[in-house]
């Protein structure tokens, strides 16, 4: 197994902060054994993108997969902070992924494909690749292009 903070660094990858709050709840609730749910997450990892608007008519299908990816990156920095050490990550269970798309736009799983392709990069294929969902909406908070939710199991 692959040291989690080896392959960040081989990959080029900055953790954020743990983003603030929307509201009143749980970045992170453990239930049964060793299973962890994030809650979602949004694109701000404070490097300035935002990513604000719909896939398919504001932004490009790859901004849209950028977006999903600082999802995950914040959904990762929240597990962090939960596990104190993301190689406890025993495998990530379910993502759900949802799409600020324009109307005619029909890619959602490939929007989420930008986290998680980050996933498989970090922890490989059989801790990191979750059963997945990936939905359009037609608004998501603030306009947001994505927002992510996942369910992990850790050691």
């Amino acid at each position: 197994m692959a040291d989690v903070y080896e392959r960040l660094k081989e990959l080029g990858v900055t953790l954020p902060k743990p983003p603030g709050k929307a509201g009143l709840y749980k970045r992170a609730q453990e239930f049964g054994d060793h299973l962890v749910y994030l809650s979602g997450c949004g694109v701000d990892i404070g490097d300035g993108r935002l990513y604000i608007g719909r896939v398919g008519a504001d932004l490009t299908l790859e901004e849209g997969q950028a977006a999903a990816r600082n999802c995950m990156l914040n959904l990762l920095a929240n597990l962090e902070e939960f596990l104190g050490d993301l190689n406890r990550i025993k495998r990530c269970v379910k993502v759900l992924g949802f799409v600020n798309s324009s109307p005619d736009f029909y890619d959602q799983p490939k929007v989420i494909n930008g986290g998680s392709q980050l996933l498989l990069d970090l922890l490989g294929e059989e801790r990191g690749l979750p059963a997945r969902t990936a939905m359009g909406v037609n608004v998501c908070p603030g306009n947001i292009a994505v927002e992510i939710e996942m369910l992990v199991e850790y050691r």
